[in-house]
């Protein structure tokens, strides 16, 4: 009997720039690919340049031709020493220049796009449930308006809200691949199990079977944000 299709994650990081020759997000993504993300999960990474232009052809290329389930995008924040979980993605304000030189048109993603987009993922719920495990992880909707902001408007643009962009260190005992890459894998694991809880929820329109959530995926406290899946006593999104 054949075995079932595994489902396509993407996972990207970004490539040098600036004085950062070897880019902490990359490695880490590289790392993820080889640690695999579990039973089930292809996980297909992809390098994006640092230049508007390039990084947008690339976002498009990987929902229009991949297809993935989710991408999960990732990205250096130079001076942090935890991992950074993204909600919110900005459409306008893209100022500053590229590696090539260049700002986008209008300093803006996508031309009569929504001032902002949220990942279908609440990563209020998720930060809550790692830094009570006793990660490094905070919540944030000030993604900074460069690459990263960019890439992750793109991609929650072209694939439905189904991303998320995480800021990792730069430097520091947590940027190394072997600290960095078992604690990406675990929080890629429990946003995945958050999204199944969503897909099982549209399903039955009954609510997820809360049960199974957490017998996949050791989770708890999950919430989505649509607002359509809710535990009461969880956060808001």
């Amino acid at each position: 009997m054949d075995s079932p299709q595994k489902e396509l994650v993407v996972v990207t990081g970004f490539g040098p720039f600036r004085q950062y020759l070897v880019n902490a997000s990359w490695e880490a993504a590289e790392g993820l690919q080889r640690a695999g993300l579990g039973e089930g999960i292809e996980t297909h990474t992809v390098e994006i340049p640092v230049s508007y232009s390039k990084a947008q052809q690339a976002i498009a290329e990987i929902w229009q031709n991949m297809k993935p389930k989710f991408a999960v995008h990732l990205g250096i924040a130079p001076g942090a020493k935890c991992i950074i979980l993204e909600q919110t993605a900005k459409n306008h304000g893209y100022k500053d220049r590229d590696v090539c030189g260049f700002s986008p048109a209008n300093n803006c993603c996508i031309e009569e796009g929504l001032e902002r987009l949220d990942s279908i993922i609440c990563m209020k719920s998720l930060a809550k449930h790692f830094k009570g495990l006793g990660l490094d992880v905070i919540y944030s909707r000030d993604a900074g308006r460069y690459l990263c902001d960019f890439v992750y408007y793109c991609s929650l643009q072209y694939g439905q809200r189904r991303a998320a962009l995480f800021h990792v260190p730069a430097s520091g005992s947590l940027a190394h691949p072997e600290t960095l890459v078992p604690q990406l894998q675990a929080i890629i694991q429990a946003l995945l199990g958050q999204l199944d809880a969503y897909s099982i929820s549209m399903q039955n329109q009954t609510g997820p079977r809360e049960e199974e959530c957490t017998r996949r995926h050791n989770t708890t406290n999950i919430v989505m944000c649509s607002g359509r899946l809710q535990r009461q006593w969880g956060p808001e999104c």
